[in-house]
């Protein structure tokens, strides 16, 4: 088996109204309702399902708890506009600017959390490393 990439993630949450709103005002993600009121936040080609802590859809994880999640996203806004957006935003910020390393190479990451208490990473990379793409046949 071999993955090619991310489709979407789940994020349990407390109130499905504040953190869809964080995460589409301060992150700019797109809110999108599902039937039975299902919550997803669509950015690029990828998805955050959010479910309601309690109340979460099966198959779930085996102890899903809100404000355990850690996780970077990639962001095209320069690092120090993002610094300045989330104090804008009020929006504190945990550590940041650093150096890190990402999937492609070196990256600069602010910290600060959502409000479940995740701890999310925004980041740009310094010279991102383009991955060769490998074409399997069957022959």
């Amino acid at each position: 088996m071999k993955i090619s990439h991310l489709d979407h993630f789940v994020l349990t949450v407390k109130d499905l109204d504040i953190s869809s709103d964080f995460y589409s005002e301060v992150l700019g993600m797109e809110k999108i309702t599902f039937s039975g009121g299902r919550i997803a936040l669509k950015f690029g080609n990828q998805k955050i399902n959010l479910h309601l802590s309690g109340k979460e859809f099966e198959p779930k994880a085996l102890k899903p708890l809100s404000g355990s999640a850690d996780f970077c996203f990639i962001s095209p806004t320069p690092i120090e506009q993002v610094v300045e957006e989330l104090q804008e935003k009020n929006i504190p910020v945990l550590t940041g600017v650093v150096e890190r390393t990402g999937a492609l190479g070196r990256i600069r990451s602010v910290y600060f959390r959502d409000p479940d208490g995740n701890l999310i990473e925004v980041s740009n990379y310094l010279n991102p490393v383009i991955p060769e793409v490998i074409v399997e046949t069957n022959q």
